[in-house]
């Protein structure tokens, strides 16, 4: 490996010349760095290595599914511990009461994405949100009935906005408006998108992934807020990959809607409760369309079982069905560990890991095939870099058991590595260098 000149980044954002060798090589420097720079793995359950020389592993797929906190076992016990004690009288007297236990995790819920707690509820999963928010916040007309995502959008958001538009009486491959890269570029710009909207009056809704699956691009959540309000559309928002990732202030930056998973960077746990945001201006709007049940109606006449709903003039409206107690413990706990922790700490935290992390790669693509996509600008990006590489997939078998190092792919040729500011480490940003520089190299 040619032993150019490159900068990496030191443990509290200043930065020292080295050589690729010396990044590649110095195994030291990545644990002088976390010794400096710790951050909270001891808080959360590291999975065991298949492969390699270190029992642990190298972490880096929080972005699909992020690591156990130690917490939750015990916190998930006790709620369990309660139905046993209690049968149906945990509803009011357990621990963490069941019938308002949903708003334990309202304040902290709402604090994560800039919310009010008014304006937040945690209930449902990520799809099923979305589509119960697009009842409420798609409404086509003739002449305005597109619905704007990016061209590499999750296939899920996809698949909803195809149905709903579908749903309407309208043409999907007409009513769903891809926005593609320039030719030669990978990501997004946010003024293209931006001149899309000021080009159209016939945008009913726009509805980006605030941070890019697939690229881990972070877009201009409010610019491009207030360009859809300048054209006359809703601006809705698919936070999966920029909660818990980013900071976000989604009731400043006026956003309509939002909905978000849990199971990635806030560690909740696989298919654990989602979560919405619902501006406070279209609350306690009667005549907003909206599909109902019995958790729709204000807590005070719950019990009453009257035939009609009685809307509180909180985001609690949209929720249909009493919460699942035992998959909101684990979002309850979690959310617990970001109010202490702080975004805008793991923020810093996140630049550090993923900048060392581009450096490594870099010394690496002078003599390998392989290119990171992922924004250079760390705003334009979260705790995600993603590498274009010819055989991913069996890349990223060969990294885990031969190295222990976990990283997830996607179709058919990006490599995707998260060094999640809570957990990850210096270390495994090292490990996850070389090993794709011993995978690479047979």
């Amino acid at each position: 490996m040619a032993h150019r000149s490159l900068h990496a980044v030191g443990p509290i954002g200043n930065t020292v010349d080295v050589t690729t060798a010396a990044l590649v090589d110095d195994e030291a420097n990545a644990l002088r760095l976390d010794a400096a720079d710790p951050g909270h793995r001891d808080l959360f359950h590291i999975p065991a290595a298949e492969g390699g020389s270190y029992p642990e592993t190298a972490y880096l797929a929080g972005n699909s599914l992020g690591l156990q906190p130690k917490a939750t076992r015990q916190e998930l016990i006790d709620d369990l511990d309660d139905w046993a004690r209690l049968g149906v009288e945990g509803h009011l007297e357990g621990r963490r009461p069941w019938f308002p236990y949903h708003r334990l995790l309202t304040e902290p819920a709402a604090r994560l994405v800039g919310g009010r707690p008014s304006e937040t509820v945690v209930m449902n999963s990520l799809s099923v949100n979305l589509h119960l928010l697009m009842v409420s916040f798609y409404r086509p007309t003739s002449t305005r009935f597109r619905i704007i995502i990016e061209d590499h959008a999750f296939p899920s958001d996809s698949y909803a906005v195809r149905s709903q538009v579908r749903f309407h009486g309208f043409d999907p491959d007409d009513a769903v408006v891809r926005l593609r890269p320039r030719d030669g570029e990978d990501t997004l710009r946010t003024e293209d998108v931006i001149a899309r909207l000021q080009d159209a009056d016939d945008i009913a809704l726009v509805m980006l992934g605030a941070v890019n699956y697939l690229t881990g691009e972070l877009f201009d959540v409010p610019a491009i807020t207030a360009a859809g309000h300048a054209n006359g559309a809703i601006v809705g928002w698919d936070l999966a990959h920029a909660a818990g990732n980013v900071p976000l202030q989604l009731h400043d930056w006026n956003v309509d809607f939002a909905a978000w998973c849990s199971y990635k960077y806030i560690n909740a746990g696989p298919g654990a409760v989602a979560g919405v945001f619902i501006h406070e201006r279209h609350l306690g709007t009667a005549d907003l369309p909206r599909f109902e049940g019995w958790w729709s109606t204000a807590e005070a006449t719950r019990f009453q079982m009257a035939p009609t709903s009685q809307l509180p003039a909180t985001a609690d409206a949209w929720q249909i069905s009493n919460p699942p107690i035992f998959s909101m413990g684990p979002v309850r706990t979690s959310l617990e560990l970001f109010d202490r922790v702080g975004m805008v700490a793991l923020r810093s935290r996140g630049i550090r890991l993923t900048g060392y992390l581009e450096t490594l790669l870099d010394a690496l693509s002078s003599t390998r095939p392989l290119q990171v996509v992922t924004p250079r600008e760390p705003a334009r990006r979260g705790s995600q870099l993603s590498v274009r590489i010819d055989g991913c997939k069996e890349l990223a078998v060969r990294m885990r058991r031969e190295f222990g190092v976990v990283v997830d792919t996607r179709e058919p040729d990006i490599l995707r590595l998260a060094p999640v500011p809570l957990y990850s480490s210096f270390h495994d940003c090292w490990r996850a260098a070389q090993a794709l520089d011993q995978v690479t190299t047979t």
